[in-house]
């Protein structure tokens, strides 16, 4: 019988090295392929920059390859990263919003355009290095299960694949803790079997939000006001880019109590500051839908929604909307829903779906 192929996207990280290493012991026919997607052209600019992106992680991933001997390449995604995912994440801060970069470069970069280009060259799957799991229910439809360790579950950042991407996606290293994935790579005398784990946003390797987005738009965003939740002008802000929901350092504002970042509205410029009891909510609403272990949902359902990556989850009801919005309830006030974030609701172990945070109420 012929061996099933799969392209697995190797970042040069420790994850997906073992990943590729897995596969091919399961008997599958194994190509590495790095996506390019760093926008620089200068060598020693890439190279600086590291991650993900830059030279160093081809390097890592070729000399990977290389020890496992499986074919290797480097694909050319700039231009799909460029619009899905920087473009995006600029335009989302200047709304007034928190976005939510890793989500839309895994929906639409490292599965929408390297699925389709590996699927052209004739592979049945695509695989990666994340710690999640993939099952298909009885019911045929596909859904993302909880990682064999809750520590690194990255189901989070995976919500919105498309059943057809699930269909056609392996995730290896979601059956293993972190340190086992360890212990494999150095078992087979990898390289790479220590290299920390990236933790910035890979285009803005110094944490810079706002010098990356005015760099972007060669401009600087104006100055505007601090007001309370009534209107009342506290102070100065430097730029609503600045900011995020839910922010306490770096506000600079002398109030007589703790003051916190309760919104931001990009039409008057303004960011609405309070204490720390008014940044809970305990309503949310959400757009941009998209259904995974089920194919659709009944008013008043449980789940356990999650409302930023490192948030444990707290338990809420389900309401559909209008124009398709969701209303979730969560059962007690949660702190610092961030318009522009991913809520992600699970179904036990199993991601139940998610959407894009809009806004909040009660």
């Amino acid at each position: 019988m012929e061996k099933k192929k799969v392209v697995v996207g190797m970042s040069g990280g420790v994850d997906s090295s073992v990943a590729a290493y897995l596969l091919k012991e399961q008997g599958y026919d194994v190509i590495g392929v790095t996506m390019q997607i760093w926008q620089d052209e200068e060598p020693l600019k890439e190279e600086e920059n590291g991650g993900c992106c830059g030279l160093s992680a081809v390097d890592d991933a070729r000399r990977v390859a290389e020890q496992l001997d499986i074919p290797y390449y480097v694909m050319n995604f700039k231009r799909e990263f460029k619009e899905k995912v920087m473009d995006y994440f600029v335009a989302e801060y200047c709304a007034g919003r928190t976005p939510n970069p890793c989500s839309a470069c895994n929906r639409y970069v490292k599965w929408e355009a390297l699925l389709k280009r590996s699927l052209d060259i004739g592979a049945d799957y695509i695989a990666t290095g994340h710690y999640a799991r993939i099952e298909k229910l009885p019911d045929g439809r596909y859904s993302l299960k909880r990682a064999a360790t809750d520590t690194k579950d990255q189901t989070y950042a995976l919500y919105n694949l498309t059943q057809e991407q699930l269909a056609h996606t392996l995730m290896p290293v979601g059956d293993y803790e972190k340190t086992q994935i360890r212990a494999i790579a150095e078992k087979i005398g990898l390289r790479v079997a220590n290299k920390p784990d990236s933790q910035e946003i890979c285009f803005v390797p110094d944490n810079d939000y706002a010098g990356f987005i005015e760099r972007s738009m060669g401009q600087k965003l104006p100055e505007g006001n601090f007001v309370s939740p009534e209107g009342e002008i506290l102070g100065r802000h430097k730029g609503i880019i600045h900011y995020t929901v839910g922010q306490r350092k770096g506000l600079n504002l002398a109030l007589g109590y703790p003051a916190f970042v309760l919104a931001i509205r990009p039409q008057t410029n303004e960011v609405v500051i309070g204490d720390g009891t008014q940044v809970f909510t305990q309503c949310v609403y959400a757009d941009r839908l998209n259904w995974m272990s089920r194919e659709t949902i009944e008013d008043g359902m449980r789940a356990t929604g999650k409302i930023r990556y490192n948030h444990k989850g707290a338990p809420c009801r389900l309401y559909i909307r209008e124009s398709n919005r969701l209303e979730c309830v969560f059962d007690e006030p949660q702190r610092a829903v961030t318009p522009g974030q991913a809520l992600v609701l699970y179904d036990g172990d199993y991601v139940l779906g998610g959407g894009t945070i809009i806004g909040t109420g009660m």
